[in-house]
């Protein structure tokens, strides 16, 4: 488990036109982290299929919602967007802020390219910037957190030009598909802020539908990437989300909950040929991997032995429950629905779900060739 999810507990805080937000309740942590859960959002993070500016459509109604609740629960009125190109270009941020009724006053760029000689990364540069400082003033953000390193390249890049200038930063606001490395991140930040600017309030961190993990090697099949592939490994996951994940057949097998952001939404073909590629080498690899292995990694612990183990591994408690988990009853029948999809499965041929995959990402893709 991640130290800073020792001791952690989700709690549910509104569900308002069909989103779900809920905070991490988390004793080792500075700064304040959310779960934003609803079913467009849950789509895209299940199906490789939704591409283009579906997929900014897709996270637009959260971003809206969670901005009004912060607008009335933290009295967010005003604020300055920065865009790290060319993920960030995903994140709805800009539209939402207007839904929610939040002034903009300043829209910033920063573009972070890899430099990158013999196939190998050599370091990270900005490219491109356009940044006005405002003194005291909160930053909102949207882009993927993996290894953090291309963040905290432009999280160095905004602190320098603000400590030269003599401003401070107030807050800043993050909207993610993320994983648990947004937490060494963004504590380690704070606290390294806080050192010249004492009243820095910190991070406000919104996940997706969950704080995922990265695969730190290349899993069971020899197939996923590390420190890019998403998996559930140490994660913290809305309940919507899980249950919405276990009633497919599919969908837990996937290489990443994202594959390439960027290349989904603006190189289609390219993120087509990653996902066929990834459903190509799962076929070839399916004749020497262990398929109760692969579901174990995927759901991301072996069979817990009982309901209570099960909560306290997810970070589930009588304050997690919502309208859409009434009580805890409801709660127990998603540990069963996951337990009946880990039987179902263990015993599933692994090369006819890649030849299933393969068929239908290529009907809803192949145009794209």
């Amino acid at each position: 488990m991640h130290p800073k999810l020792v001791g952690a507990s989700l709690r549910f805080i509104q569900r308002s036109n069909e989103v779900s937000i809920y905070k991490l309740d988390a004793p080792h942590v500075a700064n304040q982290y959310y779960i934003a859960s609803y079913k467009a959002a849950q789509r895209l993070l299940m199906h490789p299929e939704e591409v283009g500016f579906q997929t900014y459509l897709d996270l637009l109604p959260p971003t809206i919602e969670v901005l009004k609740w912060m607008k009335q629960a933290q009295d967010i009125q005003h604020l300055d967007i920065l865009t790290i190109l060319r993920g960030g270009l995903n994140y709805p941020v800009e539209e939402a802020s207007h839904q929610a009724g939040i002034q903009v006053n300043n829209m910033n760029f920063l573009s972070c390219e890899r430099i990158i000689e013999n196939k190998k990364i050599l370091r990270l540069e900005i490219k491109y910037q356009k940044y006005n400082i405002v003194d005291n003033g909160t930053i909102l953000i949207g882009d993927i957190v993996a290894t953090g390193d291309t963040l905290k390249e432009c999280f160095n890049y905004v602190i320098e030009r603000y400590r030269k200038r003599g401003g401070k930063l107030r807050r800043i606001i993050f909207f993610t598909v993320g994983g648990t490395r947004a937490f060494d991140l963004m504590e380690g930040f704070t606290e390294r802020l806080r050192e010249f600017w004492p009243d820095f309030e910190g991070f406000t961190c919104i996940f997706y539908e969950g704080i995922f993990s990265v695969y730190q090697y290349k899993g069971v099949t020899g197939v996923n990437v590390p420190n890019i592939d998403f998996y559930w490994h140490d994660s913290v996951l809305a309940p919507e989300y899980r249950r919405t994940v276990l009633e497919q057949d599919n969908v837990l097998f996937e290489k990443c909950i994202i594959y390439d952001g960027g290349a989904r939404r603006y190189e289609i073909p390219e993120h087509y040929h990653e996902a066929m590629e990834y459903w190509r080498d799962i076929r070839t690899a399916a004749d020497h991997s262990n398929m109760k292995a692969f579901v174990d990694e995927k759901i991301g612990y072996p069979s817990p032995t009982s309901f209570e183990e099960w909560l306290e591994t997810n970070h589930y408690c009588e304050q997690t429950l919502s309208p859409v988990f009434p009580d805890i009853d409801s709660l127990r029948s998603l540990y069963q629905l996951e337990e009946t999809f880990r039987q179902r499965s263990y015993k599933r041929d692994l090369k006819h779900i890649a030849e299933v995959r393969l068929s239908e990402i290529e009907a809803a893709l192949g145009k794209y060739l």
